[in-house]
């Protein structure tokens, strides 16, 4: 069945991956919920899925506030009467050496990226738990299994991917998925302002030489966003060319 006529919220989709993601799931027939801080970019968006005749609205909320995710749950339920996706994918990473990290770049990496994931199911739950039907794909990262300077996002990673199993295992017998997708180098904005010797130091690292697009991520996330992809639920799939092979 796919996913046609699902509902789904994709956090962080003005831009970037969660962009190419509503773009892959509406062009398979969902109804899809831009959400992003930036109002501006949201409005663009989903502007520009309607030209295409994409069925898609914007909702402004800070993914990390209770309340703003509590209401785009309501506002979703309202404009498409369900909710029957949910892609935890905002994210953001505050770096530096471990000596350096100020509390506040701790703070709101892990708000972003492990709070914001565990307020966006809870606030879906009740919902997916009465229509006994669910998805909710996390995106972590390959460096949840460590990384030089990444302190506060290593460990919202990892929490990330906890998160993910632990809902496997609560929300399981409602017919309800939670799985996790851990990116490697993908051509985002972020990648974009990048120094180049760095892109061509990270690049020298990969197996294959290139780094992704994010259409691989789109594409992972429609595949367990299928209706009929009900026995695969817990896992962690890695989308990073191989990077995850080694940790150097």
């Amino acid at each position: 069945m796919g996913v046609r006529n699902r509902v789904a919220i994709i956090t962080g989709s003005a831009s970037g991956m969660g962009r190419d993601t509503a773009f892959m799931l509406a062009k398979n027939g969902a109804k899809v919920v831009i959400n992003d801080i930036a109002e501006e970019k949201i409005d663009q968006t989903v502007k520009e899925m309607r030209d295409k005749g994409y069925d898609a609205i914007g909702v402004v909320a800070d993914i990390s506030n209770k309340a703003a995710v509590e209401s785009m749950v309501s506002q979703t339920i309202e404009a498409f009467g369900s909710i029957d996706i949910l892609v935890n994918n905002a994210g953001m990473e505050r770096a530096g050496s471990l000596r350096k990290l100020s509390e506040q770049d701790w703070d709101i990496t892990v708000n972003i990226c492990l709070k914001g994931p565990f307020l966006c199911s809870q606030a879906v739950h009740g919902h997916m738990v009465e229509q006994k039907r669910g998805r909710i794909i996390n995106i972590a990262s390959r460096a949840w299994l460590g990384g030089p300077g990444q302190a506060p996002y290593s460990s919202a990673k990892g929490g990330v991917v906890s998160l993910t199993r632990t809902i496997a295992l609560e929300l399981g017998k409602f017919g309800i998925t939670s799985n996790c997708i851990a990116p490697g180098l993908i051509a985002t904005p972020l990648w974009d302002g990048l120094p180049e010797k760095t892109k061509s130091y990270l690049s020298a690292k990969q197996p294959g030489g290139s780094i992704g697009e994010g259409d691989d991520i789109a594409n992972t996330i429609l595949y367990l966003a299928d209706d009929e992809t009900s026995y695969v639920t817990g896992q962690v799939l890695y989308v990073c060319g191989g990077r995850s092979l080694f940790s150097a």
